[in-house]
């Protein structure tokens, strides 16, 4: 084939059926550059950028959702840009829930004021951008668009935690980012470079049929003892050095260093869209980077390299949900609680992941069922997680515009005086422990289910689960001191007093915590979500 016939295969592929399904992303990139158009010809004096991103971000939203819907008619699975991204129910609803999620933020930062008009185009352009970059990753079926995914949202959250000029915290957290992320991304680029080395493609549908290949006796001549040893441990380091991007971006143990710092330094809105967004993205992207790496008929693969892959993951999860309760402890500054907070629940979070992997790889009766249950764990633990976990810091917001502090002790009384979001910040907190009836207890109730299925394939994930329910009794004590100062502190004489309008503020908070408590106390709407979230899990599992 010439490089004619190569080019106009391309152009073909590309404008009659990629870009089609990559609308919500071309939706995003033209909000993009309405923005910064608005910037050049001096039109944000008069439209406030806010609008423009807002705007652009539902008509994403939208186009997202028509695309979820018309794959529940009965879309399949295809491959876009040559095979560079993956289209399918899973990357579908994934890049719905981004969206959601960036419709709620912008509508948060409208009503708190960060960003002010000036530096509205340079904000929104940034959270675009990281929001593109989350949708590449939900999707990606290159190892390529895998490291340009998580760059593209790492680049612009460095700049998003230094956005408040002039604030030395927010400056040196941001700095702090940036040079622990630069060397993540070296350390993720190199193992990226020895698997395509070894392999001989980046393509991750190709992975594990290469590997089952290299380790086959069949390859060649060679004694398979030797040559498969030596491929076996570069194969094994690169998917590790790969795996230290993702397990950064989770801010998974010991690769969480920069979260406390970042958090407390970034606004809270800021906080809030990167304790969410990038953690729902990553799980996306370490779920097909770990079925990958299994593939559809992993062979003799299950002896030799994924016997304790599900196990090594179900004790990197233990120790980052103990280590953050157990930090979270002694902070007094709400958002370093609540970075620390964030996490633990990745924790959580990854003992789905575990959970899936021990029993795909399993021979116990309905293994597949079993995994995509797993998975389901996550889906609905994730989009709980949205709601309860952006209503925090969106609280948090609110309150420091009025007393000027995020320190935990300052918000003495709060609850009285703020009875609407203090009865919102207790709903939040609850779910985020685990309690009944809220979304989270049903979401953690989910995964631990998935561990006691997981444990008869690998007795170990029994003691993960002993261990997450533990840190779960654990979390409820530093979850309560914020209650505490909130409604048993009293207030202390000559502060300044504290009042919302329940336009727009109120209004708000009802709108993101009441989900919280629907989710969990009126079984419509659980029922609903498991059913999608099941019906999104059982059709990648299916796949595998």
């Amino acid at each position: 084939m010439n490089f004619d016939a190569i080019l106009e295969k391309l152009i073909a592929d590309t404008v009659g059926h990629s870009l089609g399904h990559f609308s919500p992303e071309l939706a995003l990139c033209v909000t993009i550059v309405g923005l910064l158009l608005v910037r050049l010809v001096s039109l944000d004096r008069w439209l406030p950028t806010y609008w423009v991103a807002l705007v652009g971000a539902m008509a994403a939203f939208f186009l997202a959702m028509l695309q979820f819907h018309d794959m529940k008619q009965g879309g399949a699975t295809e491959y876009l840009f040559t095979g560079l991204l993956v289209y399918d129910h899973f990357g579908v609803f994934f890049r719905l829930l981004l969206l959601l999620f960036l419709v709620l933020v912008i509508a948060l930062t409208v009503i708190s004021g960060i960003p002010d008009n000036e530096d509205g185009p340079d904000f929104y352009t940034l959270l675009l951008g990281a929001t593109i970059g989350m949708m590449l990753m939900v999707s990606a079926n290159n190892l390529l668009i895998l490291f340009l995914g998580i760059e593209m949202t790492s680049v612009p959250s460095y700049v998003m935690v230094g956005f408040l000029k002039g604030r030395k915290l927010s400056s040196e957290a941001a700095l702090k980012y940036v040079v622990y992320g630069a060397g993540i991304a070296g350390v993720m680029l190199y193992g990226i470079s020895l698997m395509a080395g070894m392999l001989g493609t980046t393509d991750m549908s190709l992975i594990a049929e290469r590997m089952h290949w290299l380790l086959s006796p069949e390859a060649d001549g060679a004694d398979l003892s030797v040559r498969s040893n030596a491929m076996l441990r570069t194969v094994v380091l690169a998917s590790l050095l790969i795996s230290v991007g993702i397990a950064f971006k989770l801010s998974l143990v010991p690769f969480h260093f920069w979260c406390p710092d970042a958090f407390e330094g970034a606004p809270a809105e800021v906080a809030g869209f990167l304790s969410v967004a990038s953690k729902a993205a990553a799980f996306a992207l370490l779920v097909r980077f770990c079925l990958a790496l299994v593939g559809k008929d992993s062979g003799a693969l299950s002896e030799h390299v994924y016997l304790y892959l599900g196990a090594g993951l179900g004790v990197v999860a233990a120790i980052t949900a103990t280590f953050g309760n157990l930090a979270a402890y002694s902070q007094t500054n709400i958002k370093r609680l609540l970075a620390y907070s964030t996490i633990a629940h990745a924790g959580y979070m990854l003992m789905a992941v575990a959970a899936m992997m021990v029993l795909v790889n399993s021979d116990v009766d309905d293994a597949k069922l079993k995994a995509a249950g797993a998975l389901e764990g996550l889906i609905y633990y994730l989009t709980v997680y949205l709601f309860m976990n952006l209503g925090a810091f969106a609280i948090v917001a609110f309150i420091r515009n009025q007393i000027l502090s995020e320190e935990i002790k300052d918000y003495a009384g709060l609850g009285w005086q703020a009875p609407l979001l203090g009865i919102g910040m207790a709903f939040c907190l609850f779910s985020l422990v685990g309690m009944p009836p809220f979304g989270g207890f049903f979401a953690k109730l989910m995964i631990f289910k998935s561990l006691v299925d997981a444990g008869y394939a690998n007795p170990f994930m029994w003691v993960v689960l002993a261990i997450g329910g533990l840190n779960t009794v654990f979390s409820l004590i530093y979850y309560l001191r914020v209650l505490n100062a909130m409604y048993i502190t009293p207030r202390p004489e000559g502060s300044r007093p504290v009042k919302f309008d329940f336009l727009p503020v109120g209004a708000y908070v009802m709108m993101v915590t009441l989900p919280v408590l629907l989710t969990g106390f009126f079984p419509y709407f659980p029922d609903r979500l498991s059913d999608t979230a099941s019906y999104v899990a059982n059709m990648l599992i299916s796949n595998f």
